[in-house]
């Protein structure tokens, strides 16, 4: 009889053999699996995510999203990762290659020991948040696949308890906007980026075809801190429940007196990238609430404990994400259960999901009960 162990080995490693299928140019290092058994071994490769609609935000515009696919290998048993790298982060396909080609997993024979493993990763370099995460999601999905139990679970969540995900409206025209709401029909809440001339027209063709709740992402495009405060107050009359954001992150002086002023919860997103400006923005005062992102935190580790701290610190939490595919939207959907707002609509944006874990029903995350984080290759 096939003990479970050997069929969870065996299964994951066939889902797996689809990934190294090039999809973009691989590189040697890139491919190559410094494996002997008993150790982990680390693969990655480049892919580039289309979207359905060019996406725009205050500062720039895009229809792709370059990202890094990356397993971990343990005895036949793989572990699923990805980073996420929208241009305007600074991180690239070349820097992640750079990065991850440094990356030798084969030092060590046990995965489970998260802690010693991924701070080793984090000290490789400075910076490179995405590309971190992606060791630390595909150690996690591994770890949850040798224990056969997702990671709510094992973190003690009710998958039940997932929050509704908004679903992002990017700035566009009024036609183009109108057209993005009637695909969103079914969502309980709706995201709108703001930022350019056109803030009111956005949220005002919005609310001419639904009313659902909104909230709104100007991404630092707001430069003065008047102008900020009265839109709060417009936007709450227009049933927004928070702003992301809304000034840029340097500000800490004018994002204090809004936080204080505001009607509606003033999130930090880029102001709050790891666990140390948490700590910051708690002493300053410059955010009522925290935007969490995979991407920024530099993976499930890390998250965890800023998700534990910033309850400690009476703040608002959104776990939010970039375009991504299902598994780094999984990944993060694990920690859903534990936050007041979620933003996990990356995948529903690309047109090339290569993996297929959490859904959206009715609006609410439905986390997939899989090992791991719960993702399966598609198709």
């Amino acid at each position: 009889m096939l003990k479970r162990r050997d069929f969870l080995a065996s299964t994951a490693a066939l889902a797996g053999a689809a990934l190294l299928t090039p999809q973009d140019t691989l590189t040697a290092s890139a491919m190559a699996a410094r494996s002997t058994k008993g150790k982990l071994a680390f693969r990655f490769r480049p892919y580039t995510l289309e979207l359905k609609h060019v996406f725009t935000v205050a500062a720039m515009s895009r229809s792709t999203t370059p990202v890094m696919l990356t397993e971990v290998e343990y005895e036949g048993v793989v572990g699923y990762g990805e980073a996420s790298m929208p241009p305007y982060l600074g991180e690239s396909h070349q820097t992640a290659t750079a990065f991850l080609s440094k990356v030798d997993l084969s030092r060590y024979d046990d995965p489970f020991q998260l802690e010693r493993i991924l701070a080793d990763v984090d000290a490789i370099a400075p910076g490179n948040p995405a590309a971190k995460a992606a060791v630390d999601i595909a150690l996690h999905d591994l770890v949850g696949k040798l224990l056969g139990q997702p990671w709510h679970r094992l973190w003690g969540l009710d998958a039940a308890k997932a929050p509704v995900t908004t679903f992002t409206i990017g700035i566009d025209t009024p036609d183009v906007v109108r057209q993005k709401v009637k695909e969103a029909a079914g969502f309980k809440m709706l995201k709108v980026k703001l930022g350019k001339d056109n803030d009111r027209e956005m949220i005002e063709t919005v609310r001419s075809l639904t009313d659902v709740p909104l909230t709104a992402d100007p991404n630092q495009g707001w430069k003065d801190r008047r102008y900020a405060l009265d839109m709060a107050h417009w936007l709450q009359e227009r049933g927004v429940l928070y702003i992301e954001q809304p000034l840029p992150k340097e500000r800490l002086d004018d994002l204090a007196w809004l936080s204080a002023h505001s009607p509606l919860p003033i999130l930090g997103d880029e102001g709050i990238q790891r666990l140390p400006d948490l700590v910051r923005a708690k002493e300053q005062g410059t955010y009522s609430g925290v935007v969490l992102k995979l991407m920024k935190t530099t993976g499930l580790r890390e998250a965890h404990t800023m998700v534990r701290l910033a309850r400690a610190f009476g703040m608002k939490i959104l776990f939010g994400c970039m375009t991504e595919t299902s598994c780094a939207i999984s990944a993060a959907s694990q920690l859903a259960p534990l936050v007041d707002w979620a933003d996990l609509d990356g995948n529903l944006l690309i047109t090339n999901d290569v993996f297929a874990g959490t859904t959206v029903v009715d609006g609410k995350l439905v986390l997939p009960g899989r090992p791991g984080i719960g993702v399966v290759k598609a198709g």
